[in-house]
């Protein structure tokens, strides 16, 4: 049974950091493109941040850049986000998702990604 499980959610004051991490289940993550997105409630899921396959390409919302980095450790089967500088409009539900393929340019296309995970909660606040 192919699974993700995001795990490092948590309460955390504006200004702090945290590193919320992707674990594949029955599958190697090495050949998939995975992704962060994020889900507000009353709002649409949006892509954070996405990485391909090898690791070359990352893509990153313009609301997270300089801020968020993605990265990921095939040798551990899992992916990584490292958010620093949190802000209260960070919060939210993330997810990581795994997709085989992408079919355009935008590595955080929804659309391509097949596989999620049951998403871990993330509050700014002080």
């Amino acid at each position: 049974q192919l699974q993700l499980v995001e795990s490092g959610g948590g309460l955390v004051q504006p200004g702090g950091s945290l590193r919320l991490s992707c674990a594949g289940s029955g599958f190697t993550l090495d050949y998939y493109h995975i992704g962060w997105f994020r889900q507000v409630p009353g709002k649409e899921r949006e892509g954070v941040s996405c990485i391909s396959g090898s690791g070359g390409s990352t893509n990153y919302a313009d609301s997270v850049k300089g801020r968020f980095t993605i990265s990921r450790d095939n040798g551990k089967n899992r992916v990584y986000l490292q958010m620093n500088s949190l802000k209260p409009e960070d919060a939210g539900v993330y997810y990581c998702a795994a997709g085989p393929r992408v079919t355009g340019i935008d590595l955080c296309l929804q659309t391509d990604y097949n596989y999620w995970g049951q998403g871990t909660q993330v509050t700014v606040s002080s």
